[in-house]
């Protein structure tokens, strides 16, 4: 009688599968992942994100320095003191005026800053306090470097912009991430416009993306449809200032995101954004429909 292979071939399906869904090559199954949260804090016309997973946290932004302070209050309500990496996407008020605020008040791990070329380094009040802030507390400025991965507990992000050492408009020096947790994916492009997201799409990093910071407050010299069609956002975060003169979010990137996703989410509306993952399922909170 000849003897069947199918009994080893099954054994060794099911041996490889097991090591899949526990994590193959060092990774981790959803099951066993730390959940992440990605808080959208509504500063108004500005932008300020908060990642936080197994503990360890990332600040992008802060909004303008009168608005800084609802930073530190949220921050202080969830009991953090030390956060392991600040980010300044670019040297604009609504992103960084309250930076100092933020570096005098918290312990930084790494503060992580565009190269900005020097025609374009800024010569305000509230740049040179964030310079003096960190200089006071011996904290040095990291330039993001293309392709550096970051991890956040279970979390990984990638910086994929800026591309190019000099722009005429500053917002395209916009410090950008792709992070993935699990089967869930998310992208924050701070204020890039069109020509840094000509860039990223270049630079062959994006694909389809759960979750969409959606860049310069849904202003229409982002989120290009080019852009859109690449990253095809299942859930939209707009962050806004209530009634604000620029007209943001404009008409044009409402309809554009609404080809993709019903799940746009304002601060403006909503207020702050709370987005959790498990590695699998995305859940998300506004804070004025608590």
């Amino acid at each position: 009688m000849i003897k069947t292979a199918i009994p080893a071939v099954i054994i060794i399906i099911i041996g490889l599968a097991v090591w899949y869904f526990s994590g193959g090559l060092g990774g981790l199954a959803p099951s066993d992942m730390e959940k992440l949260s990605v808080h959208y804090i509504d500063v108004g016309q500005g932008d300020s994100i908060y990642i936080t997973s197994d503990g360890e946290g990332m600040l992008i932004d802060c909004g303008e320095s009168r608005d800084s302070e609802r930073v530190i209050s949220y921050l202080d309500g969830m009991g953090i003191t030390k956060i392991d990496y600040v980010v300044g996407t670019h040297p604009h008020s609504d992103h960084m005026g309250g930076m100092s605020k933020i570096v005098e008040h918290f312990d930084i791990g790494e503060m992580i800053v565009p190269h900005i070329d020097d025609s374009d380094t800024p010569t305000t009040k509230y740049y040179e306090k964030f310079l003096t802030a960190c200089a006071e507390k011996g904290l040095s400025l990291t330039e993001a470097e293309l392709g550096r991965k970051i991890e956040i507990g279970d979390a990984e992000l990638e910086i994929i912009a800026p591309n190019s050492e000099d722009y005429s408009n500053v917002n395209n020096y916009s410090v950008s991430f792709v992070m993935y947790h699990g089967e869930n994916s998310f992208i924050f492009t701070g204020d890039a416009e069109k020509l840094a997201e000509e860039e990223m799409i270049d630079g062959g990093k994006l694909a389809d993306i759960d979750v969409y910071k959606t860049g310069h407050h849904g202003s229409d010299t982002s989120s290009s449809e080019k852009f859109l069609e690449i990253i095809k956002p299942d859930y939209a975060v707009i962050s806004c200032g209530e009634g604000n003169s620029y007209g943001h979010p404009c008409d044009i990137t409402i309809e554009n995101l609404s080809k993709y996703t019903d799940k746009i989410y304002r601060t403006d509306l909503c207020g702050t954004v709370v987005i959790e993952s498990d590695g699998k399922e995305l859940s998300v909170t506004e804070e004025k429909n608590q």
